[in-house]
């Protein structure tokens, strides 16, 4: 395995880089990459370079080739012993694309060229230092057969192209704004596009290009106009305009990630790009538009300033995410954007702050950076940024990020510089902010109420601890945002919202003129990442449900509520659900909601939030015992509210004379609200399944279709292999609508899931080479099927880990997330926690383990 390094290690580089011309001439095998780069001394100390796989062909100092004196070759790459104070070298080296299982560096995916270099990808091009403090303006000439690779893609601007002998073509870029290699880009292949233009606030005319295979390119007119929607509003919200005279996405299947932003040539997987009504649900076109806006909104946050080093990596992906999180809320359902980032953190990201691979949003070290791409250095490091917004004001965070902009424009920096520029723009003591940055864990904030009739006074006593993490057990006091409002037992305001800064362990606020004993709506929208203690009664949880004006809260109550049904369920399956039932009915019944936000509502917590409840009080867990209350529990509300999910199911189906699908916000909403019926009432079984299948026989969408199929997948029903049969004939054909298929049959509760499982990875439209295949297969049986992964034998487990052993020698990368689902074996019950110990085991015993997977295996194990 890899050494650690650390933060407090960090040393700015030896030589500065001032411009980078790079050539490739692309063969599937042997693609030459010459490289001149112009260097300058910063400090004294030899030149570092990073590089991996790569076949040396030559190297020059100012055109005088290099004896083996003069440098060091060793297997993470080149040293150049005391080179002068400035001086142009260059490398000529051979590399593989189309070996390149690990989709790191420059690869060959169907027939096509592209490459993926953040994290450390670049240093598989070439020998150079592959760090994101190194910025330089880059120059490309691409060369190659013209009839296999007939579009050349590269960063910037086209500058030249033409015809060469033996039937090739070049084409030459220039990116006149410096960056670090991780934003370098290359796309080649046959490719079609679709083209569009955008002026800016300024009025510059920038010419936008999708580029994808031709049998996709009318699939990608939504993702078009998600971008021309994204640069518009972040013209509007932030004053940041384009600055290229190009913008491009490329869409490809093999893909590692989501997407990459690359300066100027935007590489996404293709499943996030891809839309149409009949391959895609609504929830796609909302990601879609989502990620489309997030690549885009790095230009800035990212792009322009970028990182100084990788432990800073939550700087531009925090940063960014909650930027693409305010352009969905605008463009959207605020509240129910909301909800759904609530629950993907709490769904995910705390449970990774309980696990052994916790870590702050600026972690202190790392042994493999790959690794430390997760939901707390992006989605809780959304959450922070958030806290400055809700500190300071919407104008405050404008003149904050207006600062931070004027200050770094061009240049690579760390998270105390943007906490900086946030406290100067706005004359304000942020200093109490370091503390999110540097601890993990959850926050917990445990509140609670005293209230003196006699004087009309409320106090809430506010007390804050955070459990111990790896990197450290005692933890200091964070400034927490806590929006509060108190109400009457009618649901009127006694006390208006307001927001607490708690910046103690242990602090009082006390309110006047309240004139009856209060119900408290506590951590309004969610106001900062922590984990709240109260001692509200099932009965405080239905009122919240119906009178909270806070739509958050209101969800929020739902979710507690239903939790705690699951808990007492499990403690003793008499329990009486009388109070969730009512409050549901009453839910139901409220015409004032939205059918979004009533869905989001009606919907049931996550495992994950169940499992991390019952942990409050127990020190291990039965999953499979907390899936079956959960399953209970719907089963029970869907049984004594049948009539009224029917009612609503009919009421929000939609009919069209032509057949057309309605894409409007309001027809989305009525979808997803009639599917979570449909969801309730599927698990009843018999007749109800009819309906589901009914709806998957009828539907004009993918929506419709997909969540019928999703009713029926778990259900020992006639028709479900039929359904499953026509959805694999109808869209064999489309591979991203074929991984919905893998998945839903991968998450399936029905017993013999495993062994199907097995035979899927034969199909044809299987490969374990491909990252969205494995993610839809192998990623949702660990991730979305409690019941078979955790099997009492043990073998969900060990299948997992013979997955990750496969994976490994083709992409760590991938390897390294499925093998996540393996870190919580110390809360399980003891058989369980011995079964998946020993698959984490078998593991870290084997030959040649990547340093990607070793290093969760071994913080797992406690290694």
């Amino acid at each position: 395995m890899n050494p650690t390094i650390y933060l407090k290690d960090y040393k700015n580089p030896n030589f500065s880089v001032k411009h980078v011309s790079l050539c490739f001439e692309l063969n599937p095998e042997k693609t030459v990459v010459t490289s001149s780069v112009r260097y300058e001394r910063q400090q004294d100390g030899d030149l570092l370079l990073d590089g991996e796989g790569l076949a040396l062909q030559s190297i020059a100092l100012d055109g005088n080739t290099l004896d083996k004196s003069q440098y060091e070759l060793h297997d993470k790459g080149l040293t150049i012993i005391n080179p002068p104070q400035s001086f142009t070298l260059d490398i000529i080296t051979h590399i593989n694309p189309q070996a390149n299982t690990a989709l790191e560096g420059l690869y060959r995916s169907s027939g096509n060229y592209c490459t993926q270099c953040e994290a450390q990808g670049f240093r598989r091009i070439t020998y150079y230092q592959d760090r994101p403090d190194v910025m330089a303006t880059f120059s490309v000439e691409i060369i190659a057969d013209k009839a296999t690779n007939p579009v050349l893609l590269s960063n910037g601007n086209p500058v030249e192209s033409g015809n060469l002998d033996d039937g090739k073509h070049y084409a030459k870029w220039h990116d006149p704004f410096p960056k670090p290699c991780y934003l370098f880009a290359l796309v080649a292949g046959d490719l079609a596009q679709v083209e569009d233009r955008f002026t800016t606030q300024s009025g510059r005319n920038i010419t936008l290009q999708i580029y994808t295979e031709a049998h996709h390119i009318h699939q990608c007119d939504f993702a078009m106009a998600s971008l021309k929607r994204a640069m518009a509003w972040d013209e509007q919200r932030f004053g940041l305009e384009y600055d290229l005279d190009l913008f491009m996405i490329v869409a490809v299947d093999d893909f590692n990630m989501g997407a990459m932003e690359n300066k100027g040539l935007n590489i996404f997987n293709s499943r996030l790009v891809f839309a149409s009504p009949e391959t895609a649900t609504d929830d796609d076109y909302i990601a879609i538009e989502a990620v489309i806006g997030h690549e885009y909104f790095h230009n800035w946050t990212g792009n322009r300033v970028t990182c100084r080093d990788w432990f800073q990596l939550s700087l531009k992906e925090g940063l960014t995410v909650f930027r693409d999180q305010e352009f969905t809320a605008d463009m959207h359902s605020r509240a129910v954007k909301r909800i759904e980032d609530v629950r993907l953190l709490r769904a995910h990201q705390f449970a990774e702050d309980a696990s052994p691979m916790a870590h702050p949003i600026r972690p202190a070290s790392f042994v493999e950076i790959n690794n430390f791409y997760t939901v707390t250095v992006y989605e809780k490091g959304a959450e922070v940024v958030r806290l400055y917004h809700s500190l300071l004001g919407e104008q405050g965070f404008r003149k904050g990020m207006d600062l931070y902009f004027e200050r770094h424009d061009g240049q690579a920096v760390t998270t105390e510089d943007f906490l900086s520029a946030m406290a100067d723009a706005n004359n304000r003591d942020l200093s109490q902010m370091q503390t999110w940055y540097e601890q993990a864990g959850t926050p917990r904030l445990k509140v609670s109420l005293d209230y003196n009739k006699s004087s009309q006074t409320c106090t809430l006593t506010c007390e804050q601890s955070c459990p111990a993490t790896p990197e450290s057990k005692e933890k200091k006091p964070y400034l927490i945002p806590f929006k509060i409002a108190l109400l009457d037992d009618s649901g009127n305001t006694l006390a208006d919202e307001s927001t607490l800064l708690i910046t103690k362990e242990k602090q009082s606020f006390t309110f006047e003129n309240i004139s009856s004993q209060p119900i408290p709506s506590l951590l309004r929208d969610f106001s900062a990442p922590v984990l709240l203690e109260y001692d509200y009664s099932d009965k405080d949880y239905a009122f919240l449900m119906q009178f909270d004006n806070n739509a958050f809260n209101r969800w929020a109550a739902a979710q507690a509520l239903a939790t705690s049904t699951v808990l007492s369920l499990v403690e003793n399956p008499d329990t009486s659900t009388r109070i969730i039932n009512h409050a549901f009915k009453a839910l139901i019944a409220n015409t004032n909601l939205e059918p979004a936000l009533k869905a989001k509502a009606l919907s049931l917590p996550s495992l994950s939030d169940i499992q991390e409840a019952w942990l409050n009080t127990h020190d291990t867990m039965n999953p499979v015992v907390l899936f079956e209350a959960k399953k209970r529990l719907k089963q029970n509300l869907a049984k004594v509210l049948q009539a009224e999910f029917l009612n609503t199911y009919q009421a929000m189906q939609q009919t069209s004379d032509d057949d057309t699908v309605d894409l409007s916000d309001k027809a989305m909403q009525q979808r997803k609200l009639q599917n979570v019926c449909l969801s309730y009432l599927a698990s009843l079984g018999s007749d109800m399944l009819d309906l589901a299948y009914d709806q998957f026989e009828s539907a004009n969408n993918m929506t419709n279709q997909y969540a019928a199929l999703a009713a029926l997948s778990h259900q020992d029903y006639p028709q479900r292999e039929q359904s499953l049969k026509a959805f694999e004939a109808q869209w064999e054909g489309e591979a991203n609508v074929m991984d919905k298929w893998f998945g839903v049959q991968a998450a399936s509760s029905l017993p013999n899931t495993l062994n199907h499982i097995q035979t899927l990875k034969q199909h044809p439209k299987f490969s374990m080479k491909n990252p969205n295949k494995v993610r839809a297969l192998i990623g949702a049986f660990a991730m979305r099927n409690p019941l078979n992964f955790h099997a009492e034998d043990g073998s969900g487990y060990q299948f997992i880990a013979d997955s990750v052993l496969e994976l490994d020698k083709l992409n760590p990368q991938i390897a390294s997330r499925i093998v996540r689902a393996l870190m919580d074996w110390k809360r399980l019950e003891p058989t369980r926690q011995a079964l998946m110990k020993s698959a984490l085991e078998r593991i870290a015993n084997a030959q040649g383990l990547s340093g990607d997977v070793a290093e969760i295996v071994n913080k797992s194990l406690g290694g």
